[in-house]
């Protein structure tokens, strides 16, 4: 009856957010109660720090990321700070980014019942090719343990905080949410500036018929 609060107390020392420990604590009790196993249920949700705040990267701090990953030959940490930074995956969806992926150039995602398609820009799948290649991965993640089995959360993180003191960045934004974030932010920049870019467009078609 005590293990999923252990649980939570577990995912708490690792580092992970109330948000996430909530989510997965919801997917285990709702296998407790397909069980019948009601009275095994953790209830408690945590709630988040009310000043709780995630920080943001920069893209300067980010290709440091990238600078200190290479002079380190930490190929592993580079090629996670891009595929994180470059495609908008999550950690939740790295296990989809498999050779096979690779080789498309495009990563499948389930989406409510659908597909997503998510592309992987060329400069980023030439060096996952190489990587793949080098390390004979015909199948399956990319990214993995020794054992075979899917890469976590803590080890990602590991990988790239190891490079917070040489690239000067805090560790606390060495992370996938921050790379994740980074992406939505480029994109967020670039629709601003194609939605302005169209918006002057327009402005000089309709001075020039006038």
């Amino acid at each position: 009856r005590d293990t999923l609060a252990a649980w939570s107390a577990i995912l708490q020392d690792k580092g992970y957010t109330p948000r996430t420990i909530n989510v997965a604590l919801s997917a285990a009790n709702s296998f407790l109660d397909f069980l019948g196993l009601q009275d095994c249920r953790h209830v408690k949700n945590l709630k988040p720090p009310s000043d709780e705040v995630q920080p943001e990267l920069s893209r300067s701090e980010y290709l440091r990321l990238l600078s200190a990953a290479r002079l380190l030959g930490k190929e592993r940490a580079y090629l996670l700070i891009k595929v994180f930074a470059c495609t908008g995956l999550v950690m939740g969806e790295l296990p989809s980014l498999t050779a096979e992926a690779v080789r498309d150039g495009q990563i499948v995602l389930a989406d409510k019942g659908g597909r997503q398609i998510m592309r992987i820009p060329s400069c980023l799948r030439g060096e996952l090719l190489d990587y793949i290649g080098r390390m004979d991965i015909r199948s399956g993640p990319v990214f993995v343990t020794r054992s075979g089995k899917h890469i976590n959360r803590t080890a990602v993180a590991a990988h790239i905080q190891g490079l917070a003191h040489n690239a000067r960045v805090q560790p606390e934004k060495c992370n996938a949410r921050c790379l994740h974030k980074l992406y939505q932010t480029t994109q967020e920049s670039i629709q601003s500036s194609l939605a302005l870019l169209m918006e002057q467009t327009y402005e000089r078609l309709l001075d020039t018929e006038q």
